[in-house]
C-alpha cells in the first residue's frame, strides 16, 4: 500500500511541474563598462570662477533586462583625474591632494545600482550606493538610456553633487560644495 501512494505521490508531483506555465521572462545580458569611452565630467564653481575636468572610468558592468536596465556597477578612477582648464596640472595637484579626494588613501570610487525606476521609455530614477573617500552612502539621479540592445549600452546622467557628504570640505564657502557631474556610459557585450 505505501508503494502504491509513493508512486501515486510521484506520478501526481510530475504531473503538476509537467504542465506549470513556463516563466516568458526574457534572460538579462551583462554589458562590459567600456572604459576607454565611459567618464564623469565635473564642473566645479567658486565665488570668482570655475574649473572643468573628468575622471575616467576604470571597470563596470551593466545588467540589461528585455532592453531595461536593472543593475550593474562601475568603478570610478580617481587616481585619472583630469583638468581641462588652464589651471591644469596645477589644480590637479590640488584636487590629488588629502584636502580634497586624497587619491593615496582612495585612487577609487565605486557605485552600485541597487535600484531602477523607468519614468519614460528611455528615462530612468537611478539609486545606488557610492563609496568615495573612505564614506558610503544613497545617492540617486535621473537619467537617460539612451540605447541598451545588441548594438551596444549608453546612458548619461546630469545632477549637481554635494561633495560634502563624503568628507570633502575643503574651502567650503569660497568653493561651491555642489561639484555639477555629467556621467557617460557605454558598454559593449
Amino acid at each position: 500500500m505505501k508503494k502504491i501512494m509513493f508512486s501515486l505521490l510521484t506520478i501526481a508531483t510530475i504531473a503538476i511541474f509537467s504542465f506549470a506555465p513556463k516563466s516568458n521572462k526574457i534572460a538579462g545580458t551583462t554589458f562590459t563598462v567600456d572604459a576607454a569611452k565611459s567618464k564623469v565630467d565635473w564642473t566645479g564653481s567658486k565665488k570668482s570662477d570655475f574649473h572643468t575636468g573628468f575622471f575616467p572610468l576604470k571597470s563596470g558592468a551593466l545588467q540589461v533586462d528585455a532592453g531595461k536596465l536593472v543593475g550593474g556597477s562601475f568603478v570610478i578612477n580617481l587616481a585619472g583625474i583630469k583638468v581641462t582648464d588652464a589651471a591644469g596640472e596645477r589644480l590637479q595637484g590640488h584636487l590629488s591632494s588629502a584636502e580634497f579626494f586624497d587619491i593615496a588613501k582612495f585612487g577609487e570610487a565605486t557605485f552600485t545600482i541597487s535600484k531602477v525606476v523607468y519614468t519614460k521609455a528611455d528615462k530612468a530614477t537611478i539609486t545606488g550606493d557610492l563609496s568615495l573617500h573612505g564614506i558610503s552612502a544613497p545617492v540617486t539621479f535621473n537619467a537617460s538610456i539612451r540605447s541598451a540592445d545588441d548594438k551596444g549600452f549608453f546612458a548619461e546622467a546630469f545632477f549637481p553633487f554635494d561633495r560634502t557628504l563624503f568628507g570633502i570640505s575643503y574651502g567650503v564657502g569660497n568653493i561651491d560644495s555642489d561639484v555639477q557631474l555629467a556621467v557617460h556610459i557605454y558598454g559593449n557585450k
